[in-house]
């Protein structure tokens, strides 16, 4: 079964759907077969890998309220072994939907369970909120990548994070854990002070991840090309960097599955 893992922050503009697409591009490329869940309602991940969400028939809201399968929602993208299940802008009402609906914090969960031998991984784009969308991301989860932003305001509401994960752990998903945390939007000429780090090393000790994402002009601008960093621009430092990035989390998913083994 593939490992599914959610990529979240509730502090918007972290890099967050920019991480979740070019990880999910790069581990591609890497050989492994992936599935990127777009649980925005925005859809920026959608958009990013070229799919106009508007023009869908069904997304991943229909398939949470159970109007649809999982499978016949998901669609292909321009990466070999790369899928999407998209998102679109009825998602937004599905926090209010899901309230009065059975096993609502399981609903992706057993959507997921159709599917879930036919990848590697599976990656989830979570809204940046901790409402019921991301509490049922962390239920179907296995693990938590969290992307955090290199300034100072990067910490604030990160125990609010956590504390999240820590309670749907011990209430709705045992086996949920910290994958780490990646920094991103690093800029090289902005010196990020020794108190950040030592911050974040008490957030996440030995769970930061060697990469680092810089903040470059192309990133910014291969979503709006609908391409990940890896074909619009695959010379880059920030594609290289996400390339070392999914080589590190390929490396930790082996290293999980063996030792659930």
């Amino acid at each position: 079964m593939a490992v599914v893992i959610a990529i979240a922050n509730q502090k918007g503009g972290v890099g967050k759907t920019t991480t979740a697409v070019n990880i999910a591009a790069s581990m591609a490329a890497a050989g492994k077969y992936v599935l990127l869940i777009d649980l925005d309602s925005q859809a920026n991940a959608t958009s990013g890998l070229g799919i106009d969400h508007k023009s869908l028939e069904a997304s991943i809201y229909d398939a949470l309220v159970g109007r649809s399968t999982m499978r016949s929602i998901i669609q292909p993208t321009n990466y070999t072994g790369l899928k999407i299940a998209p998102a679109a802008g009825a998602l937004a009402g599905a926090q209010v939907e899901l309230v009065e609906i059975d096993r609502r914090e399981h609903r992706l969960t057993d959507a997921l369970l159709e599917i879930r031998n036919d990848y590697d991984v599976v990656l989830l784009d979570c809204p940046p909120s901790l409402g019921l969308i991301t509490v049922n991301a962390f239920t179907a989860a296995d693990a938590v990548l969290i992307p955090v932003q290199a300034e100072y305001y990067a910490l604030e509401g990160l125990g609010q994070l956590l504390e999240t994960v820590t309670l749907v752990k011990e209430n709705l998903n045992p086996k949920l854990e910290i994958m780490g945390a990646v920094i991103t939007m690093f800029d090289s000429r902005v010196r990020l002070s020794q108190s950040i780090l030592e911050e974040l090393y008490k957030y996440f000790p030995n769970k930061i991840f060697r990469s680092v994402i810089p903040r470059t002009v192309r990133l910014a601008e291969a979503p709006s090309f609908g391409q990940a960093i890896i074909s619009y621009d695959p010379g880059s430092k920030a594609s290289s960097a996400y390339e070392r990035l999914a080589r590190e989390m390929i490396e930790a998913v082996e290293l999980r599955l063996k030792l659930e083994v």
